[in-house]
């Protein structure tokens, strides 16, 4: 698909900004519904884990193993049609990958969005229980379940800017929703956040449909560097 001219789709960008804040966009699974929350999350941070730095900006927030969400980060959400909700401020954004991607024939929608604390420990108690009835030891199971899921207060859809994108399998397959978003998924701000060949730097196994949100101009970059979110923001605070 030929993208548009940088001018004109900064234009169109801006204009879609102040628009979408009252239409509401009818697109398939994403669409802007009026009216947002606004939440706060307040939990001690984890022992032995470090505070996120916020210092280079909100859509740059590095949230993982080491590094947990602020106490009492607050966030604005916007809910989409089917029910997931995510930051408002990348709303624009996603809703033009996506409205760009179906133009290609692709169908897909956001599987996940914005998780409480509450939400992300109940996927790590069911993964956990998972391991379990396989036979292996709790601290055995604890320690699989960490490498696919995060502990609360270290997964970045507690920030609202990560979302889950799969394919509706009645119309494309995960395949080409995963390699479309492999290949154009930066030029809207979104970095495919475990990639497969940094694992070892992110500690979590490759996610194909996992995105996170940082922005065209740091996307582009990590793209043309093959550079995963830790890498990035090493080279900007070393």
């Amino acid at each position: 698909m030929r993208r548009r001219g940088r001018k004109s789709r900064y234009i169109h960008k801006n204009i879609r900004r102040i628009v979408l804040i009252a239409l509401v966009v009818i697109l398939g699974s994403v669409v802007l519904r009026t009216g947002g929350s606004f939440l706060r999350q307040s939990r001690s941070l984890l022992s032995g884990v470090n505070q996120a730095d916020t210092s280079l900006g909100w859509n740059l927030i590095l949230v993982n193993g080491d590094y947990a969400i602020l106490d009492d980060y607050e966030l604005e959400l916007t809910e989409l049609s089917n029910g997931k909700k995510v930051d408002f401020r990348i709303y624009p954004d996603l809703q033009e990958m996506f409205d760009d991607a179906r133009l290609g024939g692709l169908h897909l929608f956001v599987r996940e969005g914005y998780r409480t604390w509450e939400e992300q420990q109940a996927i790590m108690d069911e993964r956990i229980e998972e391991y379990k009835k396989e036979g292996y030891s709790k601290q055995e199971a604890k320690k699989m379940a960490e490498e696919y899921v995060a502990e609360p207060g270290t997964s970045e859809h507690q920030l609202g800017i990560a979302v889950d994108i799969n394919a509706d399998t009645s119309g494309s397959s995960s395949d080409e929703v995963y390699s479309w978003l492999d290949e154009n998924a930066y030029k809207y701000g979104f970095i495919k956040r475990y990639p497969p060949d940094k694992t070892e730097i992110t500690g979590v196994n490759n996610e194909p449909w996992h995105y996170r949100y940082v922005g065209e101009e740091a996307a582009k970059e990590m793209k043309d560097k093959n550079l995963c979110l830790e890498e990035y923001i090493g080279q900007l605070k070393p």
